[in-house]
């Protein structure tokens, strides 16, 4: 504890005046009895010494404002948290005061039209009279009971005109519908023409039935293709001419004063997470929006479902040292989760039960996510000069990653990404879409109509909604409210998975959110662009399967005209043979314009900023050799990927589990065995694939290298690219060079710098065996000392278990139970201070590290 050699000496003269035989207890009745408690209270002595040991954590701003009793106790220091009382114990608030208020999920219904139709005209013939009351009717003038209400939930985007919201149907609806239909068309037309060329190429021109599947599979592939193609046609136009009449902000909003109603609270839901990187890039967004002078106008909430003990610690420590450092008690608040019900959107819900109704807005933040004040405070204005717009999403801008890996990808979205987040807003204006995070919500549309009721039904694809913000940005707009792509705005950021293995761990939960959304592309309501979000995000991980599939038969194909001889006659009484014929100049043709389709965005991303200044790439030349790398990076990982997410797929209708682990924050390196486990059965289908082909017949095989080739090198690729020394050495060489690295921005630079100066963070043990931190725990959780006698029995029983077995001995579950009871917490805390010859060595190895440590302080 933090007391002067004089204070130690008196505070143990009293102990010793007891002489009660337990010098620990009586220690702690004097600490107890110096805050003007009464130490003889029901309960451990530590745990009636909380009030006192916080008093010394958190010294008070003025010493008058101490009891004179504890006036001994005081020392100055940094600011101080309240320190009230709940149900008899000390108690610092880690939230603001509670104000209610429901946000209850509607149930989706029927989610097959025709027979939501039917269940529609069922209820519409019970309404109408019998015949017999209309017969009566004729004769006489009969008032009749009106026929029943329908108890059916009454459903918001039936009656847009009864919307709340000022702008419900859209003004820019015309303007959308022509830009969708051209594109629809432009995409149709492009799809007719390559399918017509590829139909000369297959030996039968796509007339047997194995070529007719091989010309679908082709014809709907290419169909996704074509969407990407023209939507980053018209980002690159868009970017070039600099402007949309229809961009959110297009009317910047200018500098006003944000009205003191216009409260936004700034939320980041976590999860087992790196402590240390999350608090630190949180602390550089809330110093980036002091230094702005709105701080007045937000509130921080740090959302935990941290399930690991050591890190639920390890989370308290660091808010406290957050809100000690910027002054930010009563300001930045952090609640942690008992029951972890939903996920990450059932964690939004129980921040909006609790506090929603105190503001106006909500900016949702990922655990890697770093803000500038600046950002914020126009996402502020934003919704004020929109009073129609529910959600408006920035495009987050990656950095922060060493690996080569990681800055491959940071280079390809900060080169490519504009052009198909511009070409998006273009083709979706206000039916947009949300990606989680980085973006700012309206609260009260987003508390009545986007609460998330499960999917109906049984298996893998029911329960639950994992991939939460496409089908939240669909129901905001089912509601009449808008959501906007803010795509020029600067100063939102965001980190890559720092390899390979680490992306596919979160492209495999994003993949049964997705398939599990499209069950919603029929649901009552929702908009057309909605619907075709939900179709995108299904063909983001289908295409793969379909990918694979084709390249299956073409091999089929191949095998097919090689080993059985050809047929000229394949209807009865034919008259003319049909030659099968093989034009390879014609695919070759057809590869060269599928190629450009591919490739063309990528160069046009390029020369957009060769154009307008590529100072911050390290300069044209080095920005187009590092695209020439990238484009053979992703052609080497795209078969790869392609197994990946075929696998993925498949798990997913097949009942596989997902899982839900956070993604790794730290550039993480892929070790040689973890490679080959996941990636040595790549290898050896891409030799055996090569192989076939090429028995098959040799000149094809120049066909399949591209993908062969690349599974067959996967192992390698992996390991290597997740290496940090290659990824700083092509930074050496000027290559992957993104703005963001040249001139990193100053709140990326304090999160690199805060993430530094971060001490080793305490963990389980030290909240049992650290004095102060012991006491930090306690007051921040809630006690509950009025429970049932065979709970208190379980409960002694716990502290004696974790006494005598050591803490490795305790689950992670049992463990937080400690945590979150500040009775059993001081309890055990008390019983390792005794010296009882019953504790676990370990409690005595952690003592022994403890005792230096206070020595020192």
């Amino acid at each position: 504890m933090p007391l002067s050699p004089e204070q130690r000496q008196d505070l143990a003269a009293r102990a010793g005046a007891i002489g009660s035989g337990d010098p620990v207890a009586d220690l702690h009745r004097v600490l107890a009895e110096a805050s003007g408690l009464d130490a003889s209270q029901a309960g451990p002595a530590a745990q009636a010494s909380v009030d006192a040991r916080l008093r010394l954590l958190y010294p008070a701003a003025t010493p008058s404002a101490v009891p004179a009793a504890q006036a001994a106790l005081t020392v100055q220091g940094a600011p101080v948290p309240p320190i009230g009382q709940e149900r008899g114990q000390p108690r610092i608030p880690v939230g603001p005061p509670m104000h209610r208020k429901s946000m209850v999920p509607r149930p989706w219904g029927e989610l097959n039209p025709f027979s939501r139709w039917v269940e529609e005209e069922n209820r519409r013939l019970e309404r109408r009279p019998s015949r017999w009351r209309r017969a009566r009717k004729g004769r006489a003038k009969v008032v009749e009971t009106p026929p029943p209400v329908d108890d059916e939930p009454r459903y918001i985007e039936d009656h847009l005109d009864q919307s709340e919201a000022p702008d419900p149907k859209g003004h820019w609806q015309h303007t959308g519908n022509v830009r969708r239909i051209t594109l629809l068309i432009l995409m149709v037309l492009q799809t007719s023409m390559a399918t017509y060329f590829m139909s000369d190429v297959l030996p039968y021109h796509g007339t047997k039935p194995l070529e007719m599947v091989v010309l679908f599979l082709f014809g709907l592939l290419f169909l996704w293709v074509s969407a990407g193609f023209w939507t980053a046609m018209t980002g690159f136009l868009v970017l070039m001419r600099g402007d949309d009449k229809y961009l959110i902000s297009h009317e910047k909003a200018g500098n006003t004063e944000i009205a003191p109603e216009a409260r936004t609270a700034i939320v980041m839901p976590i999860c087992n997470e790196d402590v240390a990187r999350v608090f630190a890039g949180l602390r550089a967004t809330y110093e980036s929006l002091e230094r702005t002078g709105q701080i007045q106008h937000f509130d921080f909430f740090i959302l935990s479902d941290s399930g690991e003990a050591d890190i639920c610690a390890a989370e308290t420590a660091a808010w406290n040292r957050l809100c000690r450092e910027t002054g930010g008690f009563g300001r930045i608040f952090y609640r942690h989760r008992r029951r972890r019900v939903k996920r990450k959107s059932g964690n939004l819900d129980d921040f909006c039960r609790r506090w929603g109704a105190d503001y106006r807005y909500m900016v949702v933040l990922d655990a890697d996510s770093v803000m500038t004040g600046e950002c914020l405070t126009k996402l502020t204005r934003l919704m004020e000069a929109h009073p129609g717009a529910g959600i408006i999403q920035t495009a987050p801008r990656a950095a922060g990653r060493d690996t080569l890996y990681a800055r491959i990808q940071q280079f390809s979205t900060r080169v490519y990404g504009p052009l198909f987040t511009a070409g998006l807003h273009y083709w979706q204006l206000g039916e947009s879409h949300f990606w989680g995070h980085n973006a700012i919500i309206r609260l009260q549309p987003f508390m009545k109509h986007c609460a998330l009721a499960p999917l109906p039904g049984k298996g893998n694809l029911s329960g639950p909604i994992m991939s939460h913000d496409f089908v939240e940005a669909s129901l905001m707009r089912r509601a009449g409210w808008s959501v906007w792509i803010a795509y020029d705005l600067d100063g939102s950021y965001e980190e890559m998975p720092p390899n390979l293995l680490d992306e596919l761990s979160r492209d495999r939960r994003w993949c049964q959110g997705n398939l599990m959304n499209f069950r919603l592309f029929l649901a009552r309501g929702m908009h057309i662009v909605h619907r075709a979000v939900f179709v995108t995000g299904v063909m983001a991980y289908v295409s793969a399967p379909l990918w694979g599939l084709f390249l299956i038969l073409s091999t089929v194909l191949l095998a097919a005209h090689t080993l059985i001889d050809p047929q000229y006659f394949t209807s009865p009484r034919q008259l003319f043979p049909i030659w099968p014929e093989w034009h390879p100049e014609k695919a070759l043709a057809l590869v060269s314009a599928t190629a450009t389709i591919l490739f063309l965005p990528k160069i046009l991303a390029v020369l957009l900023f060769a154009v307008k200044g590529a100072r911050g790439f390290g300069g044209a030349l080095a920005l187009f050799l590092s695209m020439v790398i990238e484009l053979l990076f992703s052609m080497v990982l795209a078969p790869v990927r392609m197994l990946f997410h075929t696998r993925f797929v498949l798990g997913a209708f097949l009942g596989w589990n997902a899982g839900w682990k956070s993604p790794p924050r730290a550039d993480n390196e892929t070790g040689w065995g973890e490679a080959m486990r996941r990636h040595g059965w790549h290898s050896l289908l891409g030799v055996a694939w090569g192989a076939l082909v090429y028995w098959l017949n040799p000149s094809f095989i120049w066909w399949l290298i591209p993908i062969a080739g690349s599974l067959a090198v996967s192992v390698p690729v992996s390991v290597l690219s997740s290496r940090v020394t290659y990824g700083r050495g092509f930074r050496r060489a000027g290559l992957f060079k993104i703005p963001e690295e040249t001139s990193p921005p100053f709140e990326l630079r304090e999160t690199v710098r805060l993430l530094q100066e971060t001490p080793p963070l305490p963990g389980f043990v030290e909240a049992v065996v650290d004095p102060s931190f012991n006491a930090l725990v306690c007051a921040t959780a809630h006690a509950h000392p009025q429970v049932p006698q065979f709970t208190q029995h379980l409960r002694e029983k716990l502290v004696r278990t974790a006494l005598r077995e050591g803490p490795d001995a305790l689950s992670d579950k049992q463990k937080n139970s400690i945590l979150e009871e500040p009775g059993l917490l001081s309890q055990l805390h008390q019983a390792v201070w005794s010296g009882a010859p019953e504790i676990h060595p370990d409690w005595r190895v952690a003592l022994g590290q403890q005792v230096p440590q206070a020595l020192a302080a």
